[in-house]
């Protein structure tokens, strides 16, 4: 199983799609509205993309998507 961290996770929250290829293209449309000294953003948006190409569609489905708030 791939790990996100706390703040893949919350990313992942907010351009959450129906599916794991949808929510990818929602975080890949976010990224071209990036401004050059967005980089910690870009950064973190490029791993969260890399751990999705990652997972299975199955993977996606059964990962729990929602952040957890007491850390």
């Amino acid at each position: 199983m791939i790990l996100l961290t706390h703040d893949e996770m919350n990313l992942l929250c907010i351009y959450q799609k129906n599916t794991r290829i949808g929510t990818m293209d929602a975080i890949t449309v976010m990224q071209q509205y990036l401004e050059q000294d967005e980089t910690e953003l870009a950064e973190m948006s490029d791993s969260l993309l890399t751990k999705l190409e990652q997972m299975s569609d199955e993977e996606f489905d059964t990962m729990e998507k929602f952040p957890d708030f007491n850390y």
